[in-house]
Order: C-alpha cells, then structure tokens, then sequence
C-alpha cells in the first residue's frame, strides 16, 4: 500500500515519528529534519522515556507478584539465586514465577544455586517480596 506506516506503543511513538520525518525527508531528497545536535538530544530523550517506561513495568509486575503471594506467607517454594551481591541477595521462584529478597540464609549462596524458601512478608505497594531459607 502507497504511504503506509504502522506506529507501535505509545513509548515508541515520538521514535517512530522521528524516524518517519527521517526518511521521509531522505526519500525526497531534502534536508534531514534534524541537526546533528538536535538528533543527539531527541535520542537522549527518547532513551530516557524508553527506561521510565521499562522502570514502570518492572514495578508494575513486582506488585503483581507480591499481590499474587501476599495469602500465601509461611508457605515454602522452590526457588533459585538470580543475584548476590553486598546489595543482597535475590531468589526467582519456579512457581509461582515471582522474584524476592533473601532476607536470612544467604551465606555462601552463588547465582544459579537452587535453594528452598519460605515466604516471609510481602509489601504489594512496593512491589517488595521477602524470603528466608528453608
């Protein structure tokens, strides 16, 4: 079809839009749109909105989990260490999938070791989880 385009989620829309008036502009054999200084800042900022978006996401699916979980305290899982740092310690559950803090029984755990936990607490407006060994 003659002059069609498509524009994905709304994070990707102002993207979108640039790379349009881009090419359409090249098509036409104009100018670019857009000074080098100019595209240079567009991209910073469309960076940035890029991983508020994620950032939101990410949150969004933690309070998810927490909600899923939050009848659920006492109960133990499966799970395995996704990170370990001097931050803390963080496990991934099989099943339900959901990610939590390690709060005790982290000693000489390794990213990639499967261990047993306990569910000890959930902040579901926080989208925090928190596990102990079991």
């Amino acid at each position: 079809m003659k002059d069609y385009t498509h524009s994905t989620a709304p994070n990707r829309r102002f993207p979108d839009l640039i790379t349009q008036r881009l090419l359409k502009a090249a098509m036409a054999g104009a100018p670019p749109p857009y000074s080098v200084p100019e595209m240079t800042e567009l991209a910073k900022r469309c960076t940035q909105r890029e991983d508020d978006a994620t950032k939101v996401e990410r949150r969004v699916r933690k309070s998810a989990a927490a909600l899923l979980l939050s009848d659920r305290i006492g109960a133990s899982f499966d799970a395995i260490v996704t990170g370990a740092s001097p931050k803390g310690t963080w496990v991934r559950l099989f099943q339900p999938p959901a990610e939590g803090r390690l709060e005790r029984g982290f000693q000489g755990l390794d990213v990639g070791d499967r261990i047993h936990v306990k569910l000890v607490h959930t902040d579901v407006a926080r989208g925090f989880i928190d596990f102990v060994r079991d």
